[in-house]
């Protein structure tokens, strides 16, 4: 018997992308059950795009936040968590991903990344990203926020996300849900993300924050501080 499957988007300002992964997700030859949307509060016109596609709205916050917000809201057997500016670009994606989880049994699963719009440099930098995650997905499960797929009574075992974590909190959420359940990479799909951070905080300084994150997270354990600025919500100028 298939799955139902919820689908869980944080927002915050996101007027410009949400519409495309809303489009991509009423695309899909497998329906979620439910799209909900955790909106941190935004001052755009965010609620209404969600509105105006049939998701269900509740209150976010930060990543974790939300993403938990969602997920109590969430009826599905599955959850997957994506980002408002995700591009599903295979109309069959949930099908794919789906199917593949449950033949393979896992209890949480993310995909290899993709980029569009990006230089060389965000090609080598997803392409070694994947690499990294498949070599160490035995010892030190990582599974990005905006790409995750997890049996719901599995994220409620584990309490859900970790909301006193300030960043990287979805890797330590796939490491506490591989105790519990079997965590996967899933081969069948593939999931692109723009360059938008990039080009607005600059490569170097990200690359070199997201480094000396995974150097805290293997030595030092969970972030829980705000040394690392992290910032949610998204706008062309500054990060609110």
């Amino acid at each position: 018997m298939t799955p139902t499957l919820s689908v869980v988007i944080p927002t915050k300002n996101e007027e410009r992308y949400l519409p495309a992964v809303l489009d991509a997700l009423r695309r899909q030859t497998f329906q979620p059950k439910e799209i909900v949307v955790a909106d941190a509060q935004s001052v755009d016109n965010t609620r209404i795009i969600a509105k105006r596609a049939g998701a269900k709205i509740v209150e976010g916050g930060l990543p974790s936040t939300g993403r938990n917000h969602g997920a109590d809201a969430a009826t599905g057997d599955l959850i997957f968590f994506f980002d408002a500016d995700v591009i599903i670009d295979d109309d069959r994606f949930l099908e794919k991903a789906v199917a593949e989880f449950t033949q393979k049994k896992f209890g949480i699963a993310t995909c290899s990344l993709g980029v569009v719009g990006g230089n060389r440099f965000d090609v080598f930098a997803h392409h070694f990203y994947n690499g990294y995650v498949r070599l160490l997905q035995r010892f030190q499960p990582h599974a990005p926020g905006f790409c995750i797929l997890i049996k719901r009574s599995l994220h409620e075992v584990i309490g859900g996300f970790d909301e006193a974590i300030t960043f990287c909190e979805d890797h330590e959420y796939a490491g506490r849900a591989a105790q519990k359940g079997k965590f996967g990479l899933l081969n069948s799909v593939k999931i692109f993300v723009t360059t938008r951070r990039q080009e607005r905080d600059g490569r170097l300084s990200m690359s070199v924050k997201y480094i000396l994150a995974e150097f805290h997270l293997v030595f030092l354990g969970p972030i829980r501080d705000d040394k690392f600025k992290y910032g949610f919500g998204y706008d062309e100028k500054k990060e609110e």
